[in-house]
């Protein structure tokens, strides 16, 4: 039966993509995202997002929403 209040997200892991971020863990770095530029420190990461230090807040990051990553 459709329940339309129903919502369910997919989205896909790509293991290389996390792996890669894990071992950025502490470093500071620059993200393009598709919403604008990020720069801070990551503070951890899982499957889908990354915990990032921002100045004085934390920002979770969806992977799927980072176009490219450079330390600094």
């Amino acid at each position: 039966m459709y329940n339309p209040m129903h919502v369910q997200s997919v989205s896909l892991v790509d293991p290389y993509v996390v792996e890669a971020l894990r071992r950025l863990m502490g470093r500071c770095v620059v993200f393009e995202t598709t919403r604008g530029r990020l720069e801070g420190t990551i503070l951890d990461v899982k499957p889908d997002h990354v915990l990032v230090q921002l100045h004085s807040h934390q920002a979770c990051v969806r992977i799927a929403e980072i176009v490219w990553t450079m330390p600094i």
